[in-house]
């Protein structure tokens, strides 16, 4: 074959091809088309573009941050359990027995009233004795006192003999940092508190400490039972005001909790909330 032939030949065969790639193109179309239509181009293009991000999301918690920063926090919808603070539950079904301010040495009371364990002058500052027995309303008879005849007594004293904390005070009182201001000043006086008694609650403020013992913290604050004691296992002393109250006697059962100011209802207890706790 002559040399210009066999070039003509070359160049025709070249300008042929991009004809058979259009067409080539044009078969591939025509079978597409006829393949199902699963919706318009630009549903299709959004289906694309949510599949992308997704795909982006899930490779998120592999990357790592240069930071360091911690995970996002979990959200759950109940808190477990073992998490739930048991100085805010219901200690039920414990013995409550009456005691009151000026209350004389006795077999059941072996320490007089007339001071408590954060206040040696109780007595003269609460105005008197707080007589159960003669009563005036829900105070004594004869005397308004100058502080709530709502007040109870429970088995902890946070302030040691040399005026620092317990050792465990730090470790078991919730609230303990939050009210902390030094040696000789308890954490604990003044604290508010639920008592419930067959359908009535009456709310009344921690100012001594008692029955018999004053190191009871498993019970006081981590719903132990309390410890064995003369008067019938009793873990809580009531004023005569919350006795009048909630109509029981010593010896009653009753159920306490502790709460914060914000949630004590108004009553005859917030008449001497005479303290931010």
């Amino acid at each position: 074959m002559e040399p210009q032939q066999h070039l003509r030949k070359t160049l025709a065969h070249i300008l042929m091809m991009p004809r058979l790639i259009v067409l080539g193109f044009t078969a591939a179309c025509s079978i597409s088309h006829a393949a199902p239509d699963h919706g318009s181009i630009e549903n299709r293009i959004a289906k694309l573009h949510d599949q992308f991000l997704e795909n982006r999301r899930a490779a998120i918690p592999d990357i790592i941050c240069p930071f360091d920063t911690p995970a996002l926090a979990v959200i759950v919808d109940d808190i477990p359990k073992t998490w739930k603070n048991p100085v805010d539950q219901w200690r039920r079904g414990i013995t409550a027995t009456v005691f009151w301010v000026g209350e004389k040495a006795s077999e059941r009371n072996p320490t007089p009233n007339n001071a408590s364990s954060w206040d040696p002058h109780w007595q003269s500052n609460y105005g008197g004795i707080d007589s159960p027995s003669h009563r005036s309303g829900h105070n004594p008879a004869g005397f308004t006192p100058k502080l709530t005849p709502f007040y109870i007594a429970l088995p902890y004293n946070d302030i040691a003999p040399g005026g620092e904390h317990q050792p465990e005070a730090s470790e078991v009182i919730p609230w303990y940092w939050k009210t902390y201001k030094g040696a000789w000043s308890s954490v604990c006086k003044g604290r508010w508190v639920a008592i419930h008694y067959r359908g009535k609650v009456c709310y009344a403020r921690w100012e001594d400490c008692g029955p018999f013992s004053t190191d009871d913290w498993k019970y006081v604050f981590k719903g132990h039972r309390p410890k064995p004691n003369p008067n019938g296992n009793a873990g809580i002393d009531i004023s005569p005001a919350i006795r009048d109250f909630l109509q029981i006697r010593s010896g009653y059962r009753v159920a306490w909790k502790f709460v914060e100011l914000q949630d004590v209802p108004a009553g005859p207890w917030t008449s001497w909330t005479n303290s931010s706790r």
